[in-house]
């Protein structure tokens, strides 16, 4: 078995998803298989300062373009907390499977994850918009 590559996160970004485990544990103790797959996403992140993630990792907010190499139909959403998700909008929440699998990675990376269809691979093709990118260049 291969050795599931290390992701980026940033600090802020690490303790607002942190503080949504807590908050989503004391709301629904029943949902907890979303959150423990959050919870070891986070477990095997490298966090950084927010001015030293490179501008092609998916992070919070950021909206990315995604290929799903099953069917090669091409995505476009952006991971937003849970309050902020939005489906026909394109916002998908962090604690949806495919928000969990995609924080982190960068442009070009392929991951695999676990959606309600069944197992999937997706590419990263493009980094859209990052907000740490924005600071840097504001």
């Amino acid at each position: 078995m291969s050795k599931t590559p290390t992701i980026q996160i940033t600090k802020s970004d690490y303790d607002k998803l942190l503080l949504i485990l807590q908050e989503q544990t004391a709301l629904n103790p029943d949902g907890q298989d979303s959150l423990q797959a959050l919870r070891k996403e986070l477990e095997r992140a490298e966090i950084k300062a927010s001015d030293e993630i490179p501008n092609d990792v998916i992070t919070l907010h950021s909206r990315a373009q995604l290929t799903d190499l099953d069917n090669d139909e091409v995505l476009d959403f952006t991971i937003v907390p849970p309050e902020e998700a939005d489906a026909s909008e394109g916002r998908i929440s962090i604690l949806a499977p495919l928000g969990t699998a995609m924080l982190g990675y960068r442009k070009g990376d392929i991951f695999e994850w676990v959606v309600p269809a069944g197992k999937s691979r997706f590419r990263v093709e493009e980094i859209l918009y990052q907000p740490e990118a924005m600071r840097k260049t504001a």
